[in-house]
């Protein structure tokens, strides 16, 4: 069954064509994408057919929890999640209309970052506010990544020679493997991996919380924030708006042009800006921190992965994050670790934990969640979704 996979971030497009055996048969990308063109004119090149077409959906909310076959309904409650993810739910019905029209007749599925931490323990999942309030609005931790979290998860069991099968790993010890994902990108979230599932996650109610982000917050103190609304003469859209576009790396390093690139934060870092160097420590600081308590909540480490733009390919980071997570018994090869191309492992020998770089492979994820919706849903179509 071939799929096109259809992958929108906030800003970005990847479409992908994935053959039966999860080869990619073609493939582009677009850098800077404002939802309009670029599906139909790669649709109307492909070589081979489209049997099912698999969308990444940002946010699920309560109600999908798994992969879902696209009608007007379905479509209709995704758009109703928008003000959950702002920058991302937007993106995600652009591309499904644009692959509906370029496509019609073509079933679709959608696939949500959220739906792999949907059985996250009530401990993790539940905010300290008052009951009426969670239960009206639903509030709970989402948590996000969830794809790429589930993908990388599932790779690195079988490059540490074995398979989850029935929540532990063949070829091991007895029990569960405790894995912790580094997704360190634009986005950045860790997840703590148990047997298979997700049990912890650094992302909350929206992709605001957890880790420094090139643009993004992160984590900070909700006091903070009620004191810059009361005091600071800032409104709630100011705020907002800096909290997703004017904040981590980019807010932190002050580079001309704002950027928030690690790739210039180091360069900059390295002739002597302190910001730069602010920068980059925080980032780091926030992400020892941070797989520190995941590995508290699964109790221990055996894996931890990196993967993403940044987790793949700056060894900088990865060296920084390990040096501080020795008491967990990680430790990083220096030649490996420099040297390394995903997937690889770039851990030191007699290294308690194992240490892999993990290409992220979402359409992977994503194809595989596809063809099963589909499969589960038999053979009957669902009627084409029209643009709209």
């Amino acid at each position: 069954m071939n799929v096109l996979v259809v992958n929108t971030g906030s800003s970005s497009l990847k479409l992908r064509l994935l053959d039966p055996a999860d080869e990619v048969i073609a493939e582009t990308d677009v850098e800077r994408w404002d939802g309009s063109g670029h599906v139909a004119e790669f649709a109307a090149t492909l070589p081979g057919t489209v049997d099912v077409i698999g969308h990444r959906v940002v946010h699920g909310g309560p109600e999908f929890t798994g992969p879902v076959v696209i009608d007007r309904a379905v479509r209709d409650r995704i758009a109703a999640l928008t003000d959950l993810a702002p920058l991302h739910q937007p993106r995600a019905l652009a591309g499904i209309d644009a692959a509906a029209e370029a496509l019609p007749g073509v079933p679709a599925v959608a696939c949500f970052d959220t739906a792999f931490h949907a059985g996250l323990p009530d401990a993790a999942a539940t905010y300290a506010l008052p009951g009426d309030w969670r239960r009206r609005w639903s509030l709970r931790r989402y948590g996000f990544h969830g794809l790429s979290h589930a993908y990388a998860s599932r790779r690195a069991a079988e490059l540490i020679g074995g398979e989850l099968t029935g929540g532990e790993l063949t070829g091991r010890a007895p029990g569960a493997l405790r894995l912790v994902s580094c997704h360190l990108g634009a986005g950045a979230s860790l997840c703590a991996v148990k047997g298979g599932r997700s049990v912890d996650t650094t992302m909350g109610f929206t992709p605001l919380e957890g880790l420094v982000m090139v643009t993004r917050c992160g984590t900070v103190d909700p006091g903070m924030l009620l004191w810059l609304l009361q005091h600071g003469d800032l409104g709630v859209d100011d705020v907002a708006d800096a909290l997703e576009h004017r904040s981590g790396l980019a807010g932190l390093a002050e580079l001309p042009g704002g950027s928030g690139d690690l790739r210039d934060i180091h360069r900059a870092a390295e002739t002597g800006k302190p910001p730069a160097d602010l920068a980059r420590r925080v980032f780091v600081h926030r992400l020892r921190a941070g797989v520190a308590a995941m590995a508290a909540a699964l109790g221990g480490l055996d894996v931890l992965v990196f993967t993403g733009g940044i987790g793949e390919h700056d060894a900088w980071v990865r060296a920084e994050a390990v040096a501080g997570l020795a008491f967990l018994g990680v430790t990083l090869d220096a030649a490996r670790n420099r040297d390394c191309r995903p997937d690889a492992d770039v851990g030191a020998g007699g290294s308690a934990t194992r240490v892999l770089v993990i290409a992220a492979r979402e359409d992977v994820e994503i194809a595989a969640q596809a063809r099963r919706a589909l499969v589960s849903r038999g053979s009957s179509r669902p009627s084409p979704v029209r643009p709209g």
